[in-house]
């Protein structure tokens, strides 16, 4: 079983240097986002079932996702796949406010309870389609997505601040890049772009189906 402090020590080995992206993680108690029978592998480095064939992240992926969003705290971030609450959780140590969009709304009500009993009550989940954001909420100062879509969906572009982050895996169902994208005066700006491996994101801007499942990470 991995402690809390061993969970640490690796995500630093695995190239994650934000400082406030490890104190958060070392804050979110991420045992209260998966079923009680998986707490003592909690603090594993994999993804875990949650239910509706989906998983919570692997940590070392979330953390990665939150450090290339460049916070300093007072943000307004959008969490596209929810899933189990927990990268949420931790964007919101990182941001002022979290809006989280989760397409199954079974998962989106689990969401809201375990953010609730972790202390996060405040973060929003919404239930619906996530390529198409929370317009209403908008604009937002950086965009977390965890799963993988043809294109930059143009909706999450849209909704995104001036100087904004877009953090999207990008590809085909089988070949994708974690692309980190700035919306700047002209236009998107690509300013990093490394290989991954998600599942696709499915909706109107994403593709059609979800027929490899909705587990979500490398």
């Amino acid at each position: 079983m991995t402690t809390r402090a061993q969970f640490l020590v690796r995500l630093r080995r695995q190239g994650i240097t934000d400082e406030r992206v490890l104190a958060a993680m070392a804050i979110v108690p991420r045992e209260l986002f998966v079923s009680p029978e998986l707490r003592a592998v909690a603090y594993e480095d994999a993804a875990l079932p949650i239910g509706f064939g989906a998983t919570i992240s692997q940590p070392a992926m979330v953390a990665r996702i939150c450090e290339e969003l460049h916070l300093e705290g007072g943000e307004r971030v959008l969490d596209v796949g929810t899933g189990s609450g927990y990268q949420a959780a931790v964007l919101r140590e990182l941001a002022a406010e979290v809006v989280g969009i989760e397409r199954v709304p079974e998962l989106a009500e689990s969401a809201r309870a375990a953010l609730a009993a972790a202390g996060y009550d405040d973060v929003e989940v919404r239930t619906g389609d996530g390529t198409l954001g929370v317009p209403e909420r908008a604009p937002f100062d950086g965009i977390a997505v965890a799963a993988a879509a043809p294109r930059p969906p143009a909706a999450l572009v849209e909704q995104l601040a001036l100087g904004g982050r877009l953090v999207v895996p990008v590809g085909t169902r089988r070949d994708q890049r974690l692309e980190v994208l700035v919306r700047t005066e002209g236009g998107l700006e690509r300013v990093r772009s490394t290989p991954c491996r998600f599942v696709p994101l499915v909706g109107a801007e994403g593709f059609a189906d979800g027929r490899s499942g909705q587990d979500r990470g490398w």
